[in-house]
């Protein structure tokens, strides 16, 4: 009966190894303890190693020894009487041994099974190793789960007692076991039948435990975790979704404003314009940009944008089949926020992710500034689109898209493509706090892949490099070796090192595919994929999810260690940039490009305005004479010489008026506009040159000259101006009266002075002809050349003419010609008959000019003649009635463009002005351009640094806060 409490006790120390710990280990006999052995195995008839035997023969518990022999006749039966006599003694003993065993049995059944325990719990192997098989967010959940609340939430002492096993059942097995134990005689060969079936049944479950191989015992486990993690998965998604929903409550009621406090800007939000004012800022003290940002590489068409797009939980990306699309970095912020919206940092509005039409709309939106970006000849571009993405449930971190890395360069593309998009990359790169996430397509063949090389140049060590590997539904139906995987996943195959590993799927390839259907394919895949099952991927590296958190960790982990670095270099160099503008500029303000800007436009203004103040005696004295100085040439030449030449007063009038006629018609309006424009012109630089004083800054001169020159370029004079203004000057030259003295005698002034200043510039023409004469050649030893030998022979020849016919025509005759040139040619001078012509043009006009003065002098006293309008007199004075009309043309032209300037075209100009000022204003390469110098590179240098300090230090304290 003993052998069946053994058998009991045996199987109870087997059930100690549960079978739900999910590994079966068989413990060896020799592990256990020898009083166990004892009482487990005290029937057993298998073969028992030496030193097993050892301890069953100094066991108490071992079978009683057999009963003496009967002693040989002779011995008087004593024996056999004594025998005979205390049977009863034996059968005393007996029940007494039981006490033994019973207790025996509880003392060393307890110290046994501790024992057994204890050795049970070194024989395991050491399960620390495996916890990579315990999804990550298992052991966040820590974090997440208040101790307290939960110690508080266990049941009761009294409560926990009912559970532990019933102490009365207990004694009555044991009563049960002493009972067996009385009827040990009667029950013998019961006994040994259990005995003998014993070692059968132990048998054979030793053989159908032998069954089960190593690699069935792996695929249990393996088919259990993932079950385990399949339905945390599960519940963990059904109380982030839950999460989600009560956090979008709490922020719509926080920007409802229910509880009436001011929003501040999100972490995030404050370091991503930390990230736009570096974006822009080029330090001359070699203070680089090491700020932290999530750098997305890869090869063209590998899933960057789709793996980005999975992230920001939106579609938000063109999208193209196998042609280029990213064509400039565009930096995404990720936050946190109640609704689903999409904003650019230049622009005001948002677009609603939840909406179909505002995704086309976004993805259009970036499509256009991308291709606007590029320059003309280029393909891609450095410029970066700046883009924040909020929704709720998305983690913060900071991201940047760059355009694909090809190998060749095909058509359409510029020469200088591929090396523009490494350059690009490189510079990202090689921050040496930007996190890469080097996207590979596991699609396609590993030695294809040139993005690995190129982050393993900029991150060797693989210190801050995130692999991801995509398309892993088409590598796993693709590859006819799915370890190849395997070896991607754990570093194995690449020459380049990571941080972690990652596997996702990003649909199916459907430009059409939602983000939550994307999601379901990516779980439903890796829930069914052979890779997870079979342990070639681990259950923390697959699905983007875990992706997206992993790098959010990373980030702001790297965040965490590399921002107060920064701000203690941006520190060192304001210092360095305030010191160089205290030596260098003491005395004046620190104006940055805008502000000198500002200051300058209302210079300009000022100068503008000043134009209204010329008088009207100063406007048309100025437009007068540069509008005589404009047609006199024309006058003289085309009108006045002409009708000088006929012979009466009636013909010389005829031709006049036809010919004024004829020039006011077609050229004279046209002339006069011209004058009045540049007339304007002038004096607005005179007043923007004459405003300089000891406030003005030389900085200024170049924008300026620019505005000065853009809105006179932009300025049209009205046209209706041009009809009125002929229809004026010809009204002016058809007046022939001069109604007396005054007018009369300043007329013969303005033709003396006209034919005086047309002498002088003759009388120059011909001395560059004929060179110097001997007083000249005498005082400045200067000689003549050959030309103006020539030129003076000629000359004198031609003045003989004249002497001898004063009353000659304008044009010289054939045979005058030749006599001219014969008689040079006598004196051994070679002349061509164009040089005489040219040079008698010269000379006749002198002596017409001469004897015009010699008649204006003599018209001095002919008004009374005119007054007669020249009947029976001796002196005509014709020619000074028609200087007289130009000049009074010339005076009512002069009013009338006066006139005209004062009442609209300065006011034109002064619009002009000012619209011209306003699109420089906000064309910032344009004053780039020109506003330039040390000092202002200087106070835009300090403004920004000063800028992104403050933003730091903002950022610090409120990371700070967040810990």
């Amino acid at each position: 009966m003993l052998r069946v409490g053994g058998k009991m006790t045996c199987m109870a120390c087997r059930n100690l190894v549960s079978n739900n710990m999910g590994v079966k280990v068989r413990i060896p006999l020799q592990k256990l303890h020898p009083l166990s052995r004892a009482i487990h195995h005290r029937y057993s008839n298998q073969q028992v190693p030496p030193h097993r035997t050892a301890a069953r023969h100094i066991s108490t518990m071992s079978r009683l020894p057999m009963r003496p022999p009967k002693p040989p006749p002779g011995s008087g039966g004593r024996g056999h009487q004594q025998q005979r006599n205390f049977w009863m003694l034996r059968l005393a003993a007996r029940i007494l041994r039981l006490r033994y065993i019973v207790l025996g049995s509880a003392v060393g059944g307890g110290y046994t099974a501790k024992k057994t325990y204890e050795e049970w719990k070194d024989f395991l192997p050491d399960f620390s190793e495996y916890n990579w098989v315990i999804p990550d967010y298992i052991w966040e959940l820590s974090e997440q789960i208040d101790l307290e609340k939960l110690a508080k939430a266990l049941p009761e002492m009294e409560e926990i007692a009912k559970l532990l096993p019933d102490m009365n059942k207990i004694g009555e097995n044991f009563a049960f076991l002493k009972s067996l134990l009385s009827t040990e005689t009667a029950g013998e060969p019961a006994l040994k039948a259990t005995d003998a079936s014993a070692p059968a049944s132990t048998e054979a479950s030793d053989k159908q435990y032998k069954k089960s191989s190593d690699k069935e015992k792996l695929d249990q486990l393996q088919e259990e975790l993932l079950r385990t993690q399949m339905k945390y998965q599960r519940m963990l998604e059904r109380l982030e979704k839950e999460n989600k929903e009560l956090r979008k409550v709490v922020l719509q009621k926080d920007d409802k404003g229910i509880h009436q406090r001011k929003i501040k800007k999100s972490l995030i939000d404050l370091y991503s314009e930390v990230l736009d004012i570096l974006s822009d800022y080029d330090s001359n003290y070699n203070t680089q940009d090491h700020l932290p940002r999530v750098v997305v590489v890869g090869d063209q068409s590998a899933g960057k944008t789709s793996v980005l797009e999975m992230i920001a939980q939106a579609r938000i990306f063109p999208r193209g089949s196998g042609e280029m699309m990213t064509r400039s970095p565009v930096k995404v912020t990720l936050s946190e926020g109640p609704h689903h919206v999409a904003m650019f940092k230049d622009s005001g509005r948002e677009f609603d992710l939840g909406k179909e039409e505002d995704l086309a709309a976004l993805r259009h939106e970036i499509e256009l500034r991308m291709r606007k970006s590029v320059k003309e000849g280029q393909t891609v571009s450095p410029e970066t689109i700046s883009l924040s993405v909020k929704g709720p449930g998305i983690q913060r971190m900071v991201l940047v898209d760059l355009p694909g890395v090809i190998s060749t360069v095909t058509s359409g593309m510029a020469p200088d493509t591929k090396e523009t998009i490494f350059s690009i990359s490189k510079a990202y790169m090689q921050n040496p706090n930007a996190i890469i996430l080097c996207i590979q397509d596991g699609s396609v063949d590993a030695e294809r892949s040139i993005v690995t090389d190129l982050v393993s140049q900029m991150d060797p060590h693989g210190k801050r490099t995130i692999f991801v590997l995509t398309k892993v539904d088409l590598a796993e139906k693709n590859l006819a070796s799915p370890s190849r995987i395997q070896q991607i996943v754990e570093g194995k195959l690449f020459p380049m090192k990571a941080l972690g590993y990652f596997a996702v799927v990003t649909g199916k390839g459907s430009t059409s595919e939602s983000i939550d259907s994307i999601k379901d394919y990516e779980e439903d895949f890796f829930q069914n994929s052979r890779l997870l099952r079979d342990g070639m991927l681990k259950a923390h590296q697959v699905t983007t999810k875990n992706l997206s958190l992993a790098v959010s960790d990373c980030f702001w982990k790297m965040v965490r260690e590399s921002v107060e670095q920064q701000a203690d270099a941006f520190k060192a160099s304001r210092f360095n940039l305030e010191t160089e503008w205290k030596n260098n500029y003491p005395r004046l303000r620190e104006l940055d490009r805008n502000e000198l800007y500002e200051k300058a436009k209302n210079e300009i203004l000022d100068e503008v305005i000043s134009l209204s103040q010329v008088t009207p005696k100063h406007w048309e004295a100025i437009l007068q004479k540069k509008l005589w100085e404009r047609v006199s040439t024309h006058v003289i030449e085309n009108i006045y010489l002409p009708a000088a030449q006929t012979m009466n007063s009636g013909t010389f009038n005829t031709t006049v008026d036809i010919k004024l006629k004829q020039w006011t018609d077609k050229q004279l309006p046209h002339k006069a506009l011209e004058v009045a424009w540049e007339t304007l012109q002038e004096e607005f630089a005179r007043f923007m040159a004459e405003y300089k004083g000891k406030d003005q800054d030389d900085i200024f001169d170049k924008l300026k000259e620019a505005v000065k020159d853009e809105s006179i370029k932009r300025h049209k004079w009205n046209e209706r101006a041009m009809d009125s203004l002929r229809v004026i000057q010809h009204n002016a030259l058809e007046d022939r009266s001069i109604t007396d003295k005054p007018q009369w005698d300043a007329a013969i002034q303005f033709m003396d002075e006209t034919l005086q200043s047309r002498l002088k510039d003759t009388e120059s023409v011909i001395q560059d002809m004929v060179g110097p004469d001997w007083k000249q050649r005498w005082m400045n030893w200067s000689s003549r050349t050959a030309d103006q030998h020539i030129r003076n022979e000629t000359k004198n020849e031609l003045e003989r003419l004249l002497k001898l016919n004063e009353e000659h025509t304008a044009y010289l005759a054939n045979d005058e010609v030749t006599t001219v040139r014969k008689n040079l040619e006598g004196r051994g001078v070679q002349v061509d008959p164009v040089l005489i012509k040219d040079t008698w043009h010269q000379m006749y006009r002198r002596h017409f000019l001469q004897k015009a003065l010699i008649h204006c002098n003599l018209c001095k006293k002919g008004f009374y003649y005119y007054q007669r309008h020249f009947v029976d007199a001796e002196l005509e004075c014709n020619d000074v009635v028609l200087f007289w009309r130009i000049q009074r043309m010339l005076m009512i032209t002069a009013n009338t463009l006066r006139q005209q300037l004062t009442n609209n075209e300065v006011r034109r100009l002064e619009k002009n002005v000012k619209e011209v000022l306003e699109d420089f204003g906000e064309d910032s390469e344009k004053k780039k351009h020109l506003i330039i110098g040390r000092r202002v590179q200087l106070a835009e240098d300090l403004k920004k640094v000063r800028e992104i300090q403050e933003k730091l230090e903002a950022f610090i304290e409120a990371l700070h806060k967040e810990k």
